[in-house]
């Protein structure tokens, strides 16, 4: 509002103004209307974000109780039925890394600097992994798992950012086996003149049409019986931004109680010359061919080192272990390491100035990766782009490990056979086997200590459950998978679903 507009309005205050003022009228209610509209989205942004920090307090302080009460339980038990604890652990390390990962993904795309990288997919290999990593996911809700392609429809390679179309994929994936309790959800793929179509199409809950803008703001999450499901609302968001930055789109159909269907288009053209290097191969990595290696490690914390080192010296590395600056550039003249693992934020110095020391001694020769749980644009200073070699963002998978060092040092694996095999569309689940006398008793406790998340409950109801024969045992490892996910209300329909097929 202008100041001749606050005179006028103060002349027809004072009964000083005449009919031509009254236009000053206009113009304040307008702009109270503004400032009246902009406090209410201030509000609302406020409330949103209060109701998203309540959620992913609750996301990590359930993890957390479990990989505490898991570390006490293998400690007083002395090892007893420590490999399920430690898959617990495991499971809830990461649950904490996924939300992390999201959490700084968001930051990055507010920032603008977020990065996409060009890959070469082997694009059908590319997504019957996908649907061979949530599989089980979907077959512990009791629902089946499809991927949907044209015969012959699909190139052999395309070029993508491989990490981020994977992480859009899952999300939407996910999103649908965890809001599906019964039917079938479908990955539906189809190409034509270099124009990708994914469709993510569930049987699940639906979404309510008022709701399906606000499903991809950063800290909504929509109420009703969506809003009873685990998760801190990120995960659409996120997959909203990364498939914008990537030049795509992104829509949502959906009926409230019929199922949802999620559209993303990309543009994925294909290489020009397709590579000629085979499939990854599978198996557990063993060891390497050639010469022995040498790595270096810095890091003040202890744990961390004993970690990679107990992950990379039954693998034929020659570790050499560091915990500060000082050390490390003794060390690494003495020894001569073929590849330097260095945290960025050291106690008492800054891992950047300690990898130029390093690069100004040693050169171009010496591989340096830099450690962070930073994200890299804001840990990296400007201008020390040469200093280093890669990036790792803690914590980080022991394959992604491998494969940094594979990449900078230009070695092959050794791999034990086995592995993971070619997945197909699976079939939809059959109908439940009958359970035995004393099932509904367990089942009915089961899904009263769901609802109130008495973890421990929990496991003795359903351990005494798998007790009574093998139709029991297979919907008791069915609820594990969902315990030790933490899905409860997944946990909670498959016991009502059993509860309500006894009788």
């Amino acid at each position: 509002m202008t100041a001749a507009a606050l005179g006028r309005l103060d002349a027809l205050v004072q009964g000083r103004g005449d009919g031509d003022d009254v236009a000053a009228l206009g113009e304040v209610r307008a702009a109270l209307e503004a400032l009246g509209n902009a406090r209410q989205a201030a509000e609302a942004a406020n409330e949103a974000k209060t109701r998203f920090l309540a959620s992913v307090s609750h996301e990590i302080r359930s993890p957390l109780n479990a990989i505490f009460g898991y570390a006490q339980l293998i400690e007083r038990n002395d090892g007893h039925n420590a490999l399920h604890g430690a898959r617990v652990i495991r499971r809830s390390a990461e649950h904490l890394s996924h939300l992390v990962e999201g959490l700084l993904d968001i930051a990055q795309v507010e920032s603008g600097s977020m990065r996409l990288s060009r890959d070469v997919i082997r694009f059908r290999d590319f997504l019957e992994q996908l649907i061979d990593m949530l599989e089980l996911q979907a077959r512990a809700k009791g629902i089946g798992l499809a991927l949907q392609c044209p015969p012959g429809g699909l190139p052999d390679f395309v070029h993508a950012d491989q990490k981020r179309l994977r992480q859009v994929l899952i999300n939407l994936l996910s999103n649908a086996i965890k809001f599906t309790d019964h039917g079938l959800v479908t990955l539906d793929v189809q190409y034509r003149n270099e124009l990708a179509t994914f469709a993510v199409i569930d049987t699940g809950i639906g979404i309510a049409p008022a709701d399906c803008e606000r499903i991809f703001a950063p800290f909504e999450r929509v109420g009703g019986a969506a809003a009873e499901r685990a998760g801190a609302g990120l995960g659409l968001a996120i997959t909203q931004a990364l498939v914008r930055i990537m030049g795509g789109d992104v829509r949502v159909d959906s009926t409230p109680g019929a199922g949802s269907r999620f559209t993303v288009q990309l543009m994925l053209s294909r290489p020009l010359v397709p590579p000629s290097a085979p499939a990854p191969a599978a198996g557990v990595v063993t060891g390497y061919l050639g010469r022995e290696r040498s790595v270096l490690l810095i890091d003040d914390d202890a744990a961390h080192r004993e970690m990679v080192g107990s992950l990379l010296e039954p693998l034929g590395f020659a570790m050499h272990l560091a915990s500060d600056g000082e050390a490390g550039l003794a060390l690494a003249a003495q020894v001569q390491p073929d590849l330097v693992l260095l945290d960025i934020s050291l106690a008492t110095e800054s891992g950047w100035d300690i990898a130029d020391s390093l690069r100004r001694r040693h050169g171009a020769a010496l591989k340096i990766v830099m450690l962070s749980g930073e994200v890299p644009d804001a840990a990296r200073p400007s201008g020390d782009d040469q200093v280093s070699d890669r990036f790792l963002r803690k914590p980080f998978a022991f394959e992604a490990l491998l494969d940094v060092l594979a990449e900078q040092l230009g070695m092959t694996w050794v791999r034990a056979p086995g592995g993971a095999g070619q997945v197909g569309a699976p079939a939809a689940p059959s109908a439940p086997a009958p359970l035995p006398a004393g099932a509904d008793r367990h089942l009915g406790e089961i899904e009263r200590l769901a609802r109130i998340g008495h973890v421990r409950g929990l496991e003795a109801e359903i351990e005494a459950l798998a007790q009574l024969g093998p139709s029991a045992a297979q919907l008791a490892d069915r609820m594990r998978a969902c315990l030790d996910s933490f899905d409860l209300r997944a946990l909670s329909t498959i016991a009502k679903a059993a509860h309500t097929h006894e009788h």
